[in-house]
């Protein structure tokens, strides 16, 4: 086995080489809770529980904390607006976010730390900056020296001039340098807060990370990943931070970055960033009110992680469509629930080669094709568990194929129940019996009318939902 990811650092594919093989630490950067979650936000979750399960398949122990940050301004509004405590706000929408991502079949974090549950690390470790003279208090607030790391700048490939030409720096006289970020800022009566060396006051986003990843991880970790918009300034202040506290340690090993989700612009026709502020975003809640979360999962992992992925109808459909291929591959093929077959060589090679998800979508087709084409029962059974157990891998093809077929397009509550189905298609067969044709081809076509497809086989009728 030789896994290989890209490092966003050196920007080059590594060798992955882990800190302790017996124990991979892996952190994402999680959501902030304070709204449903859009497409866009799930991908990282997606793309990062699949290298959770690759990571689990290759190692004795892997140890994946993804965190909540429930502590910020945009909380804090949306409390305020509606006169509740931030937690009541955090609160919902974590459990939201657990629940949409849960549907899309991503597997629970081993750590989920929540920000205001590790104020008192973020606290020590601000602590430790000041003493070490990267980091200084002034007018309540407590900010990062970045003149003081001389790497700053090493993730993002920026200039100190660069970064502050090209960011939204806040002009204020208790910086002693404009590119300085908070640490530490102090809270009003109307804002949370806690208490700290520099007064009542939260902490800045950057530090919640890297306090968190000291205390549930440690200081070095294997892999840290999120999505490409957090590689500045969020992750480039993290390795300041950390390094800085660490005494030069390595802070991760390896960061790795997903794309950004498009829409097209309905105006102007052109692609652009999904994201909140823009007001061009799709929620996860809102699909899965029509689409299975399934096909939500294969068409967020048909393009390469690293790449830009154009959401759209289209993508939809070609999802739709190859998972019903490789559902019906799985058609009347008894599973060996004992099987040992491993996954196929050439699927985990692809997975392996930095996470190439459409290289290995392409080999569970090639392993549906050969179970299709194949005369033999024994090897029927053989290529679809092992087509079953490489697509678990992707966290694909969890269904039952007859309860996939089933519930094709069924995602609202119209149309006829699987009950009413069954009832019309066993009145068919009757018909058939009574040799009343009029009656089944009557049958047929209301079925027809009302989306449902039927296929008579030798083991019966199946139908699916148009």
């Amino acid at each position: 086995m030789t896994l290989s990811v890209y490092n966003t650092l050196t920007q080059q594919k590594e060798i992955f080489e882990p800190h302790n093989p017996e124990n991979i630490k892996m952190y994402v950067c999680g959501p902030t809770v304070y709204n449903y979650i859009h497409i866009g936000n799930a991908r990282p979750a997606v793309v990062f529980d699949t290298l959770f399960r690759v990571l689990k398949h290759h190692f004795p122990k892997v140890t994946y904390a993804r965190n909540i940050t429930d502590v910020d301004d945009k909380i804090n509004k949306a409390a305020h607006e509606q006169g509740v405590d931030i937690r009541v706000i955090s609160d919902k929408f974590a459990q939201a976010y657990r629940d949409d991502i849960n549907q899309l079949n991503v597997l629970a974090p081993d750590i989920e730390p929540r920000a205001t549950e590790n104020i008192d690390q973020m606290i020590n470790m601000i602590e430790r900056l000041i003493e070490k003279g990267f980091a200084y208090a002034a007018e309540g607030h407590v900010l990062f020296n970045v003149k003081s790391y001389e790497k700053y700048g090493e993730l993002s490939k920026r200039s100190l001039d660069d970064m502050l030409a090209g960011a939204r720096v806040e002009v204020a006289p208790y910086k002693q340098y404009a590119g300085d970020f908070v640490l530490w800022k102090p809270s009003t009566d109307d804002v949370p807060g806690w208490e700290s060396p520099w007064g009542t006051g939260r902490p800045g986003w950057h530090i919640e990370c890297s306090a968190m990843i000291e205390r549930h991880l440690g200081t070095t970790i294997d892999i840290h990943g999120g999505g490409q918009d957090l590689t500045f300034p969020h992750h480039e202040n993290e390795i300041a931070q950390s390094t800085c506290a660490h005494d030069g340690e390595t802070y991760v090993k390896y960061w790795m970055h997903n794309g950004y989700i498009t829409i097209q612009n309905k105006e102007s026709s052109s692609q652009e960033k999904m994201s909140k502020s823009l007001g061009n975003f799709i929620t996860v809640r809102e699909l899965l009110e029509n689409i299975p979360g399934e096909v939500i999962r294969f068409a967020l992992l048909s393009a390469h992680y690293r790449s830009q992925l154009n959401w759209s109808l289209d993508l939809i459909e070609q999802a739709y469509t190859a998972l019903d291929r490789l559902y019906t591959a799985l058609r009347d093929v008894p599973i060996n629930t004992e099987s040992d077959d491993k996954v196929s060589d050439s699927f985990i090679a692809a997975l392996d080669d930095d996470l190439n998800t459409p290289k290995a979508i392409a080999e569970l087709h090639n392993l549906a094709k050969q179970i299709n084409k194949t005369t033999s029962g024994a090897e029927k059974q053989t290529l679809a568990a092992q087509l079953l157990k490489s697509a678990s891998l992707l966290g694909l093809l969890t269904h039952e194929p007859e309860s996939w077929f089933k519930s094709r397009g069924n995602q609202t509550s119209d149309g006829l129940s699987d009950e009413a189905i069954e009832a019309l298609i066993q009145e068919r067969v009757d018909a058939k019996k009574n040799k009343d044709f009029a009656r089944s081809d009557q049958i047929r076509d209301e079925l027809k009318a009302q989306g449902i497809e039927l296929e008579d086989t030798r083991e019966g009728t199946r139908w699916q939902r148009a």
